[in-house]
């Protein structure tokens, strides 16, 4: 969002958010939440969050590698499946934002 961007409310979803602190990128894993744009500033208000330097991507990537055999196990009637989704998205999320990279994306 650059400054002077039209006032909204915005429902988030897990997934990475990324904003520049002088020239760096810095990249936070996202559990969900709301963002609030006002005319001069971004406020996230998040379900949970967690810094990329704050994430164990060999802990993440357990994670996912458990999610995902789960998700194989499952139909999609089933409903734990929707857990076992979500949790593989948060570990998706968290590998992404942890993963050192240091451009958006």
């Amino acid at each position: 969002m650059l400054p002077g961007h039209t006032q909204l409310l915005a429902i988030l979803n897990i997934g990475v958010l990324w904003y520049r602190k002088g020239s760096a990128v810095e990249k936070i894993a996202l559990g969900g939440g709301f963002a609030e744009v006002t005319h001069d500033r971004v406020v996230v208000m998040a379900d949970t969050a967690e810094r990329a330097d704050e994430i164990d991507v060999e802990r993440a990537q357990r994670a996912r590698d458990r999610a995902e055999a789960r998700l194989k196990e499952l139909s999609l009637d089933d409903e734990t499946y929707a857990k076992a989704y979500g949790e593989l998205q948060r570990a998706l999320v968290r590998m992404a934002a942890g993963g050192g990279n240091s451009t958006p994306g």
